[in-house]
């Protein structure tokens, strides 16, 4: 949506009213990021949908970005809602379990995210796209094809590099 990215632009210049007349743009589809995210976490998790997503706004109101368009918005989002979590997370008693996707840790507990959260950094040092393909589909919810939009790149290897990051991050989570 061309008026999405026109709206960012505005607030790059420092149009306080921009983010005003975005978010109801937006705010679908960050609730749904949002409640992606919240599926993957424990039941009774002390968040919901629309905590985790004023949240990770307050994070993103308090940096300077420069806004290039709807996707890097929805990317940065996504990223400090992660954040939002893993922080959580963190000053979780070791006795709360956090429950997330299956393919990639069954049962986890906290200590768990903070683990997936350190193969990922090392993941991103490896390979950015593959790292970026398993927060989209891992975080964000989003589909093969979506994906693939999103990051300018074939199905196919969307396919390809998630199938070989699930087995590289399983293999090194094992190793911790």
């Amino acid at each position: 949506m061309p008026e999405i990215t026109e709206l960012l632009r505005k607030w790059n210049e420092g149009d306080k009213d921009a983010m005003n007349k975005l978010m109801p743009l937006v705010d679908h589809d960050v609730k749904r990021i949002a409640h992606n995210y919240m599926r993957n976490e424990r039941t009774g998790h002390i968040l919901q949908t629309t905590a985790l997503v004023n949240e990770a706004l307050i994070k993103l109101i308090r940096e300077n970005i420069s806004w290039v368009n709807r996707q890097q918005f929805y990317g940065f989002i996504a990223k400090r809602m992660k954040q939002v979590l893993i922080d959580y997370a963190r000053r979780a008693p070791k006795v709360q379990y956090v429950a997330v996707e299956e393919v990639v840790i069954p049962n986890t507990k906290p200590r768990d995210i903070l683990r997936l959260e350190k193969a990922l950094e090392g993941l991103a040092e490896l390979d950015k796209r593959k790292a970026a393909i398993v927060e989209c589909r891992f975080f964000i919810g989003l589909t093969v094809p979506e994906i693939s939009e999103l990051l300018g790149i074939g199905k196919s290897t969307v396919e390809s590099d998630w199938q070989f990051t699930r087995s590289w991050l399983k293999q090194r989570m094992a190793e911790e």
